[in-house]
């Protein structure tokens, strides 16, 4: 892996390439869901169904945290995919030295924040008594490594902008085997409770993502950076935070409706608690999929525009909605039929009414499964393409519909509302989305025509 390791996606088989790079990006993605899946699987087994709870209480708001840390160092990798795709090498590397600079300030300030609000947060969310005391020790280690996981998906979206998807997905499969035996040492040898699978986790991200840094210094030459790239120029840097904060914001903004859909929630009980948040484990290992063909069509589609290829582009949108379609009915008959034996894997068969809310909560979100894959798909290629900001909207569309729901129906028709807020959230997104694309596409045509008479008239 020397500085040629890079893979340009301008040229070649489309449907292949896709296909190709998104394999370590799912592979990396099933290993992320699965230590989250061991992680709650050995708390639900080895503590409780409490302890699972307190666990699983505030992971809307850890997603709206780290998956703004998530989104912001994707979108930091947007300009850097558009310099590679357009050979332009000494500016690629500029974008890389003021998006680790960003990444530090933002995750520093995260840190802080986050840390200071926790105990107003779980006020917020409404978590019952019985588990606040292990929630609130959790919650403040997981914001405690924000650091890390900022680490980590800069680097890794930084080495998937020039084409390597192996590299972080190596790093991410080490960690996930790492965490698995941190989190029985933690709990099982230490008894350090929900405190202990917490610092787990932090741990194995902070491996993860100081490994892949020296392994970028000793064998990426083309990231490499000389004295002429380390230049803080404040149009770039702007430009990078116009992809990146609006970016993170939609993953933000789409945590919000779901915090306000735990929390009303959680105003069910503990038994609801439990359910619901061992279905929300089962649902995220499932959309695994989804997120590696929709950042392996994203950062296609990105290298085409910086290659000025519009025909490309085009077809790799097809080819990934294809994909993500396919993938999509296999996951929702999954869901629908499998979904009380899958609950198995956190919770107890001494829990039935447990064991049949979380089943119920998977039957209905599987139905709306194909749902979900167009939106992840559209949704990240339009930031591929440079429209982030059109991209937040969706995510406050989605926002608007959850809370609604749950507004709406949760004290008539309890956990039955909180069943159907994703599908809602989902359509609605969907139909913005499909819309905003056409568009995106349509601009990106255009610029690319220009861009190619102005270089033709100046030659």
């Amino acid at each position: 892996m020397s500085g040629n390791a890079a893979k340009p996606m301008t040229e070649g088989n489309i449907l292949k390439q896709i296909a190709v790079f998104s394999i370590p990006l799912l592979l990396g993605n099933l290993f992320q869901q699965a230590y989250n899946v061991v992680d709650a699987s050995i708390v639900g087994k080895t503590l409780g169904a409490n302890a699972l709870a307190s666990v699983g209480v505030s992971s809307s708001v850890q997603f709206l945290v780290l998956g703004f840390c998530m989104g912001a160092a994707i979108g930091f990798s947007v300009p850097v995919a558009t310099q590679f795709g357009a050979g332009n090498l000494h500016k690629m590397r500029q974008y890389v030295y003021i998006s680790a600079i960003l990444t530090a300030v933002i995750a520093a300030g995260l840190t802080v924040i986050t840390i200071a609000l926790c105990p107003s947060i779980l006020h917020l969310l409404a978590a019952p008594a019985e588990i606040y005391e292990d929630a609130y020790q959790y919650l403040v280690t997981i914001f405690a490594g924000i650091s890390f996981t900022f680490l980590y998906n800069y680097l890794s979206g930084i080495l998937r902008a020039i084409g390597d998807s192996r590299t972080p997905f190596l790093f991410l499969a080490f960690s996930a085997v790492l965490n698995v035996f941190l989190d029985l040492f933690c709990i099982c040898v230490l008894h350090l409770g929900c405190f202990g699978a917490a610092i787990a986790t932090i741990i194995a991200q902070g491996i993860s993502g100081i490994l892949c840094l020296l392994l970028i210094i000793r064998k990426f030459n083309i990231l490499h950076l000389e004295k002429e790239d380390r230049v803080f120029d404040m149009k770039m840097a702007g430009y990078s935070l116009n992809m990146g904060v609006p970016m993170g914001l939609q993953y933000s903004i789409t945590a919000i409706g779901s915090m306000v859909m735990q929390m009303s929630n959680n105003s069910l009980g503990t038994l609801y608690v439990s359910a619901y948040a061992a279905g929300l484990k089962i649902k995220q290992f499932m959309l695994s999929p989804f997120n590696a063909l929709s950042a392996a069509a994203a950062t296609f589609c990105s290298q085409n525009y910086g290659a000025l290829k519009s025909e490309r582009i085009k077809k790799g949108i097809q080819y990934g909605i294809c994909m993500t379609l396919g993938y999509s009915i296999i996951a929702a008959a999954v869901l629908t039929f499998f979904g009380r034996t899958l609950s198995l894997l956190f919770l107890d068969e001494s829990t039935p009414e447990i064991l049949d809310a979380s089943a119920r909560y998977l039957r209905y979100i599987g139905v709306f499964y194909p749902a979900l894959g167009i939106l992840d798909m559209t949704r990240q290629i339009i930031q591929g393409l440079g429209w982030s900001q059109r991209a937040v909207l969706s995510g406050v569309i989605e926002m608007i519909a959850r809370i609604a729901v749950c507004a709406s129906f949760t004290s008539t028709y309890g956990f039955t509302a909180i069943c159907c807020a994703d599908q809602a959230a989902w359509v609605t997104a969907d139909v913005y989305c499909i819309l905003t694309l056409i568009a995106c596409v349509k601009h990106a045509e255009n610029s690319i025509r220009l861009t190619a008479a102005h270089q033709l008239s100046g030659s």
